[in-house]
């Protein structure tokens, strides 16, 4: 079973196998049932037997209303003289009955009314409202034991985080298929050019293009809705098959020395941000935690780290601005091995535009780290504004090609109609993704999961393509 019907299986609660035979068994019993409904106006001994049990109705219903009046005539007298009584009964209980205090108030005078109505009001409500209470309290209590047995709280986060995402691929691809006639040439240079767009890569957009074209002809599509589900099977499936080997774990310290993560990418891609966001994660896990001010060039990123470590509670290692990084990192990573503290995230600079000055720093800060620890660090993680696209990517290319990058920390996809570039990310450069940034609360930072990633990004067309 490859990704996609994995993902429909668990979110659907079925896969196109059981789809395809729940269609064939329906197709099997619908002329059965229309064999079966025909016969019924074709007996003429019905068309017989039903207007002659009509009249027999008929003349049953006719004694019955013959002998009912005879009876009618002593009752009339009846109810006049119970109309009579009700009406002063009506006026003697109003002390008593709430009906009957509804209907008063129009006709009796404004002082007395409103003393007896407010009893009463009160009494009814207090019977009425306090049974409700209790029945909203214990229909409420089961809900919230459903939604603790039940993780649903990453889904929904993954949900909420790719809506833009995903309405825009979704829309993308129902206006590509809008002007859809036919499976030919034009037909995949129209979806080379969308799958571009959607910067799932240009290499991941080709190679769809390409395989493709084997999978529609294997599966005879014609329909839209043929094609749109082939269409994200395919990007699906060859995203889970790229990714049979990757491991999208955080690694942390096998021994009693600190974990460390070092974090890398071009400024403004929100690598200090996240750095917050984590050690609050950790902070609150009950864990030990130290942030290294390393990016000493760019003006406020110490003072920005500084003000994040206050608001989590974490302390800081920084020096003065314009210090060599690398002598802030080694202070650091001694302050972490003498005061045992469980883990220390590391800043950097990304002045990009300086390349080889940059990762000639990277790679500095790294010996000094590894001379101190030699399983350290044991992350190296390069944050990618989700919201570039395509720039993310060549960003990632850069990177690679200079420093171990061991994963990546994909942010702001909350406010991005970027998603896609998670497909290029595997199928282009084989790096993991680690970390995603799908909101601005601090708890929005969420470890990656591919399955539940696949299904926000795509879930309109998943869920639809079961519908259909």
């Amino acid at each position: 079973m490859g990704l996609f019907d994995r993902i429909k299986k668990a979110f659907t609660g079925k896969d196109d196998s059981e789809e395809k035979e729940l269609e064939k068994k329906s197709s099997e019993q619908a002329p059965e049932s229309d064999q079966n409904s025909k016969p019924e106006p074709a007996s003429p001994e019905e068309k017989e037997s039903t207007p002659e049990a009509q009249p027999e109705e008929a003349t049953e219903d006719e004694s019955t209303v013959e002998e009912k009046p005879e009876p009618a005539e002593p009752t009339v007298e009846e109810p006049e003289s119970k109309t009579v009584e009700p009406e002063p009964e009506s006026e003697t209980k109003p002390e008593n009955s709430s009906e009957t205090v509804k209907e008063e108030p129009e006709n009796t005078p404004e002082e007395s009314a409103p003393e007896e109505v407010s009893e009463s009001d009160e009494e009814t409500e207090e019977e009425t409202t306090e049974p409700v209470a209790e029945e909203s309290k214990e229909t409420e209590e089961p809900k919230e034991s459903e939604e603790t047995e039940k993780p649903k709280d990453d889904v929904k986060e993954y949900d909420e985080g790719l809506k833009k995402s995903r309405n825009s691929f979704s829309s993308r691809l129902n206006h590509f298929l809008a002007n859809f006639r036919s499976v030919d040439e034009d037909f995949f240079d129209d979806l080379e050019e969308l799958l571009i767009e959607s910067d799932v890569g240009y290499e991941t957009a080709m190679r769809i293009s390409d395989e493709l074209r084997e999978e529609v002809k294997l599966e005879n599509a014609k329909k839209k809705s043929d094609v749109s589900n082939v269409i994200v099977r395919k990007l699906v499936d060859m995203y889970g098959e790229e990714g049979k080997d990757e491991d999208n774990d955080l690694k942390f310290s096998t021994d009693k020395t600190p974990t460390i993560f070092l974090f890398v990418g071009v400024n403004g891609a929100g690598k200090t941000t996240t750095i917050g966001k984590l050690a609050h994660r950790y902070q609150s896990e009950g864990k030990k935690v130290l942030l290294a001010a390393g990016d000493t060039f760019r003006a406020g990123a110490i003072e920005q780290l500084q003000e994040w470590g206050k608001r989590v509670n974490v302390p800081v290692q920084a020096s003065k601005a314009h210090t060599d990084p690398a002598s802030v990192v080694y202070d650091a990573v001694q302050r972490a091995v003498n005061e045992d503290f469980d883990i220390l995230l590391v800043d950097t600079a990304g002045r990009l535009q300086n390349k080889e000055g940059l990762m000639r720093e990277l790679e500095k800060i790294k010996r000094v780290i590894t001379r101190e620890l030699p399983d350290a660090p044991q992350e190296v993680l390069l944050v990618l504004d989700g919201s570039t696209g395509q720039n993310a990517l060549s960003q990632a290319k850069q990177f690679n090609e200079t420093t171990d990058v061991s994963g990546i920390v994909l942010t702001k996809l909350d406010g991005s109609s970027q998603g896609g570039v998670v497909l290029a990310i595997r199928n282009e450069l084989h790096i993991p993704v680690k970390l995603v940034g799908l909101g601005e609360q601090m708890d929005d930072l969420r470890d990656f999961d591919p399955e539940k990633f696949i299904y926000g990004l795509f879930k309109d067309l998943i869920v639809g393509a079961s519908n259909k």
